[in-house]
């Protein structure tokens, strides 16, 4: 039987990898958790990690083929996908089931925030570090700059509706 080992000894690209991957999960984590969601910073830190673990397995295995390490890299990179895809979609369901009856679905942002971070996860693990920073300060931008924007165009409709209720008492004031 043939034995496998770990082609890098560089246990400082390896670690580098991993906390570049929690740092990640942690900042979008953050985010979230500030929001009052309910994924939070734990959660994203284990999500993203944890997919940088598994694409870094195929990637360190010694004794396999170049085209095979390719595939098997492919299906690993395919398997986290779909498994953190169903944790989302536990994320929504969770939150779709109301005591009142009426069907509200929440947790969207969360669960493809979380099936991002996974995939963020997996750039930084397949040594990508470029791709995952980028990807890492997109979502942040993202998931905190929308939601900026959209209080911003509430507050200027509100604005613009009490605007519209003071001309129009000023019109029908007798004086």
């Amino acid at each position: 039987m043939e034995q496998m080992f770990m082609t890098s000894n560089d246990w400082l690209g390896l670690a580098s990898r991993l906390a570049l991957a929690l740092l990640a999960g942690c900042m979008i984590g953050l985010n979230r958790q500030q929001g009052g969601r309910p994924a939070g910073m734990r959660t994203f830190m284990v999500v993203s990690m944890g997919a940088a673990l598994f694409v870094m397995i195929p990637l360190q295995i010694e004794g396999v083929s170049p085209v095979a390490s390719i595939n098997a890299l492919s299906r690993t990179i395919q398997g986290v996908t779909t498994g953190v895809g169903f944790l989302g979609a536990g994320l929504i369901l969770q939150q779709s089931s109301q005591k009142s009856g009426e069907v509200k679905v929440r947790g969207l942002t969360t669960a493809a925030s979380i099936w991002s971070a996974a995939g963020l996860g997996a750039a930084f693990g397949c040594g990508l570090w470029q791709l995952g920073l980028l990807g890492t300060g997109l979502m942040l931008l993202t998931l905190g700059g929308v939601k900026r924007i959209r209080k911003q165009i509430k507050l200027r409709a509100l604005n613009s509706e009490s605007h519209i209720l003071h001309d129009s008492e000023r019109l029908f004031r007798r004086d």
